[in-house]
């Protein structure tokens, strides 16, 4: 029996960072959706994603923590859970009040970035 792949998806406001992140989970073993917008949020039920990751702030009408909020009211999407991203010094705080259900810090270590990946995805 082969094990499904976990699914991923990243949403971030940077290029590089977005492409790095995609590169170390792809290399991991994920299937990742990665994007700069929103939009595969809007496709969640189709991709039916094991975690999400999202910066909190991504160009455009909303926050990440608007959308993390939005998931987790949301009866179709609130057992996925979401990772928040930030450079924020109050993003514990900020994970915490929008019901993320862990986040990660930036800049951030790598091996830190793959592990709360993983732990989430297992869950």
């Amino acid at each position: 029996m082969i094990a499904m792949k976990k699914k991923v998806v990243l949403v971030q406001d940077n290029e590089n960072i977005l492409e790095i992140m995609d590169h170390v989970l792809t290399e991991e073993g994920f299937d990742v959706t990665p994007s700069l917008t929103i939009d595969p949020i809007q496709n969640i039920e189709q991709i039916d994603p094991d975690v999400v990751v999202i910066d909190d702030h991504i160009p455009g009408e909303v926050t990440g923590r608007e959308v993390v909020a939005d998931l987790k009211n949301d009866p179709q999407t609130e057992n996925v859970p979401v990772i928040l991203t930030s450079t924020s010094n109050r993003l514990p705080e900020q994970a915490e009040a929008c019901r993320a259900d862990d986040f990660i810090e930036k800049p951030f270590d790598i091996d830190h970035m793959v592990e709360v990946v993983k732990r989430n995805a297992e869950e």
